[in-house]
């Protein structure tokens, strides 16, 4: 039986002259998990279109295809293409999961929800000549007893952090602007694997460097400190994302995460407007001293990448210039913007709906930094467009750059921040010629070594600090993700 499991991609993504290096960060690790369930002596082909063209010749039986809303239209169209050619072809991801009805006409069945209970279900549905056309993901969502991800069949070399990993799922907050909930609905919204098992996996991955691509790492205490203290002694680096409250929290999590390896976070500062939070029900903001959060994270050696939504209701023309220069006067490392977008499934969408604010449902558009819904009272559709690209011009301008690094109190810390800012945003030519090549993996040890750790709490470099960067090792750049590709979205 021969299986094909395919991530289509955005047309720039496989533009042959410029393909953006955000294109080649992680490896489809949501069909990866859905191959594990497959029966052995079945053939598995898995493509990922960011990084590779598509065979569409080929005559596969079952057809796997995950779907996220700017690949929406690619993802209809390949699956119209091997319906023709007499495969029997399932859709799966956030999108499907928010819009079935609109992806039903394209696929044979299509998957609602995680996939871990519902694809074993129709896989034996679909042995037996019996698959229904819908699968839904409901009560009994659980991590335990789920195969190890079948890793053989991701193309490292083609990846600049091929080691990603999630062990969670979901997310214990509800902001309205997140996918998480409709993802999610009718069963739990957040649950984990294992410490063993999460440490099972991170064993079989070689070199040093892991990306956690887990909506909120420290979302759960007990697993995470399990976790952490499971990952001291292994000499990994990696990264996370979590929240301004966990930050915060004096529980020893983070210093435990830090002794593991964190060396870099995703934080969802969001807006600096109390009005703008308490509207996109982020409590978990409010009130807390993000400047505090920040300070902890330098304090452990561990690097900022700060999170920031344009175009909230409480947004006036200065939130750009006042955003990026609170940013570098903090000195965050590195400052994703995001214009804000409404997701069909999501309570901002239904409240832009209803307030007849979209201005389309041209999906393909709906990435971010498009201005895709009018926004609040205080801002045209053409200020925050232009506002949001001069804030990321202004905020990784040189001088920006090196004001951010000279925040940090030690000269090991300023370069490391002016060397890993600068090398994400200002040397694309560069990535866009490794990736063209076929030399991204060759990267990664040079950028390792960047990422060494600065210091401790009492101020002394880790021992890793001095300690070469180990053949199939792993690096830690500063990643722009507007949407995890967890297994959530398969």
């Amino acid at each position: 039986m021969k299986v094909k499991l395919i991530l289509p991609a955005l047309t720039e993504a496989t533009n042959p002259y410029w393909r953006p290096i955000k294109y080649s960060l992680f490896p489809p690790l949501g069909l990866a998990t859905l191959a594990a369930y497959l029966p052995e002596g079945w053939e598995a082909d898995m493509q990922d279109e960011h990084v590779e063209t598509l065979n569409l010749d080929d005559e596969p039986d079952l057809v796997i295809i995950q779907v996220y809303i700017t690949n929406a239209y690619r993802a209809y169209a390949l699956a119209d293409h091997y319906r023709a050619r007499g495969a029997y072809v399932c859709l799966g991801g956030l999108h499907v999961t928010s819009l079935p009805e609109e992806a039903a006409p394209h696929a044979d069945s299509i998957f609602l929800g995680p996939g871990e209970e519902i694809f074993p279900e129709f896989l034996r549905d679909w042995q037996a000549g019996r698959a229904r056309p819908r699968y839904v993901s409901a009560a009994g969502r659980t991590l335990v007893g789920v195969p190890p991800i079948r890793r053989d069949l991701i193309k490292r070399e083609r990846y600049l952090v091929p080691n990603s990993i999630v062990v969670t799922r979901g997310c214990p907050h509800h902001c309205d602007f997140c996918y998480k909930d409709a993802f999610f609905q009718g069963g739990k919204g957040f649950y984990t694997q294992t410490v063993d098992d999460a440490l099972a996996e991170i064993d079989r991955l070689p070199g040093r460097h892991l990306y956690f691509l887990d909506d909120h790492l420290l979302g759960h205490t007990r697993f995470a400190a399990g976790l952490f203290e499971g990952m001291r002694g292994m000499g990994r680096l990696f990264q996370g994302a979590a929240t301004v409250d966990s930050i915060l929290r004096d529980n020893g999590l983070l210093e435990k995460a830090a002794q593991a390896g964190l060396r870099s976070l995703f934080v969802g500062f969001e807006t600096l407007s109390p009005v703008n939070l308490k509207a996109s029900n982020k409590p978990q903001n409010l009130g807390r001293d993000y400047a505090a959060a920040i300070q902890r994270l330098h304090d452990l050696g561990i690097m900022v990448n700060g999170s920031f939504v344009f175009g909230l209701d409480d947004d006036r023309p200065d939130v750009f210039r006042r955003t990026v220069d609170w940013g570098v006067s903090q000195g965050i490392t590195t400052a994703t913007f995001h214009i804000a977008t409404p997701y069909p499934g999501t309570a901002l969408f239904q409240r832009m709906e209803a307030q007849g604010r979209l201005l389309h449902r041209r999906w393909n558009e709906y990435d971010t930094r498009t201005v895709v819904c009018q926004p609040g009272p205080h801002l045209t559709a053409r200020q925050l467009k232009d506002g949001y690209d001069q804030a990321y011009r202004d905020f990784y301008s040189w001088t920006n750059i090196a004001k951010a690094s000279l925040v940090h109190d030690t000269l090991r810390h300023q370069l490391k921040h002016f060397a890993y800012a600068g090398g994400w945003k200002k040397f694309e030519p560069l990535w866009n010629f490794m990736i063209k090549s076929r030399h991204l993996d060759t990267m990664r040890p040079l950028l390792e070594a960047i990422l060494s750790k600065v210091r401790g709490k009492d101020g002394k470099p880790g021992a890793e600090a001095l300690a070469p960067p180990m053949g199939e090792s792993g690096m830690l750049m500063p990643l722009p993700v507007l949407q995890s590709a967890t297994v959530n979205n398969a």
